[in-house]
């Protein structure tokens, strides 16, 4: 554990850091802390810091930056947020498209970083559903959703089915579960099996489950907004390398997707700092993200992807009161 000097030096040099951009040295760091130590004193706690793995020393320079760990604990012990005068915000009851459009711009603009906001959860509900032969055993499931959306997928089957056969299922599921979402079709399906002949159920079960699939892939849209704020990030400019891995981070979503996903479990803010797990791959990314509602429902999450060396407390902020604002727009839309 660390003891109370140790602690405020690390917050000075944290803060002095995040600030400045530049390595704080053991002058600096004094004069920040407010702290009467002389500077052998203040070099023998930050040899400890540094052997703590919590701040490291860049070849170019004396002083000393935060770790992955180092910020960490400042962010979960010592960080204190001010309440900043943000200019007054709102975003208007409109289409969730939108509202998901003008929320990534809107933390965008506030932070100068990365806005990202996963779309609005909804439950797999189909309007229509269509079969379409389109070779032995292979067939085009076409599925239609409340909204007007509409998903195809390919499926394979054992049995060849006759073109009668595919009207057949496909007025049955029409006529008894438009409007259930795919998991109750799939519940439903297990208690009328013996009513129904064996190949049609079989052929049901298997469309229910690419349709469940395909309509909670649709789903998982994520919106990103000011992706070329990172281009003026000091911590990036000068380093093609960490802006080349920041934007295909972007481009491929997948790890941004799981990690907004774990947010949404969660309650009120999450900062995940980069290089402290495989959530967020490399050191120099970090996000502050929060959930959604939607009438007291989460449906989706949101946050701010920016460097590791972002004003955590401001950021903490815009994002809790972009999330809010969501929230209450998705909620008054309905």
């Amino acid at each position: 554990m660390l003891d109370d000097r140790s602690k405020l030096l690390l917050k000075a040099l944290v803060e002095r850091y995040i600030a400045d951009g530049q390595p704080v040295g053991s002058r600096t760091l004094s004069r920040a802390s407010g702290l009467e130590l002389s500077p052998a004193t203040i070099r023998n706690v930050m040899a400890d810091l540094e052997e703590l793995g919590l701040i490291a020393s860049p070849h170019t320079s004396a002083g000393r930056i935060p770790t992955a760990r180092g910020y960490r604990l400042f962010v979960d012990t010592m960080l204190t947020v001010q309440q900043e005068q943000l200019p007054a915000l709102q975003l208007m009851p409109e289409q969730p498209q939108k509202v998901i459009a003008n929320a990534a711009q809107l933390l965008s603009n506030l932070s100068q970083f990365v806005g990202v906001v996963m779309a609005p959860r909804r439950a797999s509900v189909f309007r229509h559903i269509e079969f379409l032969r389109l070779s032995e055993r292979r067939l085009l499931v076409i599925i239609v959703s409340p909204d007007g959306d509409v998903q195809n997928r390919v499926i394979f089957t054992e049995a060849d089915y006759t073109p009668s056969q595919l009207v057949e299922a496909a007025n049955f599921l029409n006529a008894h579960y438009a409007g259930l979402t795919m998991e109750q079709v799939r519940e439903r399906l297990k208690l009328e099996v013996d009513k129904l002949r064996g190949e049609i159920a079989t052929l049901m079960q298997a469309a229910v489950n690419v349709g469940s699939q395909a309509m909670s892939e649709s789903q998982d849209e994520v919106v990103f907004s000011g992706e070329r704020n990172l281009l003026a990030v000091s911590d990036f400019s000068g380093d093609m390398g960490h802006l080349r891995r920041a934007f295909d981070l972007f481009e491929q979503k997948t790890q941004i997707l799981r990690l907004l996903d774990i947010s949404s479990r969660a309650e009120g803010v999450r900062i995940f700092i980069g290089g402290e797990s495989q959530v967020v791959p490399f050191e120099e990314l970090s996000v502050v993200s929060a959930p959604y509602e939607v009438d007291g429902q989460v449906v989706g999450t949101l946050g701010v992807i920016g460097p590791t060396r972002m004003a955590y407390d401001r950021m903490i902020q815009i994002v809790d009161i972009t999330s809010k604002l969501v929230s209450n727009a998705l909620s008054h839309h309905k």
